[in-house]
């Protein structure tokens, strides 16, 4: 340090002013990366890993510009969170268990996705434009669409299409419901590929309501199928706003695919069971948070 302020002294100008900037930057390099904070560069390297599945130490050290010490702690936190693993010259993606049916999925806390279908509708008002995706909790929140009136609600699911124009045959609908066309497949219970998101752009929505295979506080909300991510990503970018429908189970879990980052998610509506230490993060990153 005695040596670098002697050289600092030199770059003095003329005028007897201190010339100190480059000298400084010096000094300082190594404190450069922490204007970066951790949780931003992890989210980084999961972004990276989500994409190619693997990345170097290399590429982490120059696409995050930080030191191998710093690229080597943030491998080591994220093999000690649950979400790489470690390997000689960087980091892997750990496999991500698929997600279960729709029908098996409604199943699952039932009465909380209910709770929250039920927290969500109440936010509405006659005159909104909605995207639904096919979610099991959006699901839930169609059956409660269907009391509301003034709605033109916009989805890919079958099943909150059925539940959204549910009554007799000459029954006049309460809400106008657009099933959005596409793609199916062998027990789909909802419309997908290109056809579906060039349906979606057409349109542009007050509240996009997801329900993600999983929400955390660096990724935001994940997918695991690609094709859903995709359609769930141009619901969110044909929206003003994003509001995400999920039970404690999915908080702090991260899936393959991210659709929506912290920064475009509107609200959270989710349960207070579970981990509370993923739910104090999200209510820490996000807008605004509501606990059912």
């Amino acid at each position: 340090m005695t040596g670098a302020m002697s050289r600092a002294k030199l770059a003095l100008d003329s005028d007897g002013r201190q010339r100190l900037t480059g000298v400084l930057s010096v000094l300082f390099a190594p404190y450069k990366e922490t204007t970066m904070l951790q949780e931003m560069r992890l989210h980084r390297i999961r972004a990276l890993l989500t994409r190619l599945n693997q990345v170097s130490t290399e590429r982490i050290i120059r696409e995050l510009e930080v030191s191998r010490e710093t690229a080597r702690r943030d491998m080591i936190e994220l093999e000690a969170l649950g979400l790489a693993r470690r390997v000689h010259g960087g980091l892997v993606a750990l496999e991500t268990p698929a997600e279960p049916p729709l029908t098996e999925r409604r199943r699952q806390q039932t009465r909380e996705k209910r709770a929250i279908a039920r927290a969500a509708a109440q936010l509405l008002q006659p005159g909104q434009t909605l995207f639904l995706d096919a979610g099991s909790t959006t699901t839930f929140l169609a059956e409660e669409l269907h009391a509301l009136s003034g709605l033109t609600i916009l989805t890919n699911s079958l099943q909150a299409a059925l539940a959204l124009s549910a009554g007799e045959e000459n029954q006049t609908l309460n809400n106008q419901i657009i099933l959005l066309g596409g793609n199916m497949s062998a027990g789909a219970q909802q419309t997908r590929g290109e056809i579906t998101v060039g349906e979606i752009v057409r349109y542009r929505a007050d509240i996009a309501l997801l329900s993600p295979v999983g929400v955390e506080a660096a990724c935001g909300a994940t997918s695991f199928h690609p094709h859903e991510a995709a359609i769930a990503r141009t619901m969110v970018q044909q929206s003003a706003s994003c509001y995400l429908l999920a039970d404690h189970s999915k908080l702090g879990v991260v899936s393959r695919t991210v659709y929506a980052p912290p920064q475009a998610i509107s609200l959270l509506i989710t349960d207070g069971g579970g981990d509370s230490a993923a739910l104090a993060a999200l209510q820490q990153q996000l807008p605004d948070v509501m606990v059912v």
